[in-house]
């Protein structure tokens, strides 16, 4: 879960690498009062699947990034805060990722506030738990979001034929009322002249 501090969130790396490409290592710690100066390093440690101990396998302390295990070498580029010691970033890139990377790695940040009346030294340690993969596997969110757009698009093309039929039932039954009333108004024409045609008859009955 990220955590915000002033302008710096920290937020959780990636787990899943696939062998023969690059990934990138996250690892945040915000400092919590921007306005103090402070030194910081950064070391990464690694624990294989199935092993123990954890082997030293990089250090960063500005502006000297040092690879410390020979497993490494050539693999890890620093890809943390550039230009000041202050670091709250300490990502790493692991280039070539092999299965043999699987395992955990620890992040630790050793930070030193420059206080007014004294220093204060803070160590805070994060872990990812690294798996390595031969393809990369879609992410749920990724296809739940792609279903989601498919039902969208068949719920929109029903509710177009939907509108469809309503607006051609609507046309043609205002088409039959029209007719309806214009039989309706020939039919009051066809009344209104039936008396006068009557009375025409019994004038000529008269006139004889």
């Amino acid at each position: 879960m990220p955590h915000c501090h002033g302008g710096c969130a920290e937020v959780d790396s990636m787990t899943e690498a696939v062998a023969g490409e690059s990934f990138l290592m996250g690892c945040i710690s915000c400092k919590r009062r921007e306005e103090v100066q402070a030194h910081t390093t950064v070391d990464w440690h690694f624990r294989a699947t199935g092993e123990e101990e954890y082997a030293h396998i990089f250090h960063y302390d500005h502006p000297h990034p040092n690879t410390l295990h020979e497993d490494f070498n050539d693999r890890l580029e620093w890809q943390g805060t550039m230009g000041s010691k202050d670091v709250q970033i300490g990502a790493v890139f692991i280039h070539n990722v092999t299965f043999n990377d699987t395992g955990t790695y620890r992040c630790t940040f050793q930070r030193t506030l420059f206080l007014p009346l004294d220093n204060e030294y803070i160590t805070v340690e994060k872990e990812v738990e690294l798996t390595v993969v031969a393809k990369a596997n879609r992410e749920l969110l990724s296809v739940v979001s792609e279903i989601m757009m498919y039902v969208l698009i068949v719920v929109l093309q029903l509710w177009m034929i939907v509108v469809l039929i309503h607006c051609y039932n609507k046309i043609w039954a205002e088409h039959e009322a029209r007719d309806a009333r214009k039989a309706l108004r020939a039919q009051k024409l066809a009344l209104k002249k039936e008396p006068l045609d009557s009375k025409d008859n019994c004038d000529g009955v008269l006139l004889e």
